[in-house]
């Protein structure tokens, strides 16, 4: 595994665990509102960050 797919990764589990460590009670409410959402509007969500994503690390690489 390369060094950047490293960081990638390790950077990723840091933004994750920042809204648990800091507040966990709205991260359970904000995750039990998610749990409720249609197959339809999460993979609309999902389909957004990916999205979101790829813009990033386009502009990132030009």
């Amino acid at each position: 595994m390369s060094e950047a797919w490293v960081v990638a990764i390790g950077l990723v589990l840091v933004l994750e665990g920042i809204g648990p460590f800091v507040f966990p009670a709205r991260w359970r409410q904000v995750f039990e509102y998610i749990a409720r959402l249609s197959d339809g509007q999460l993979r609309f969500f999902g389909l957004l960050s990916l999205l979101l994503g790829l813009a990033v690390l386009g502009i990132s690489l030009i």
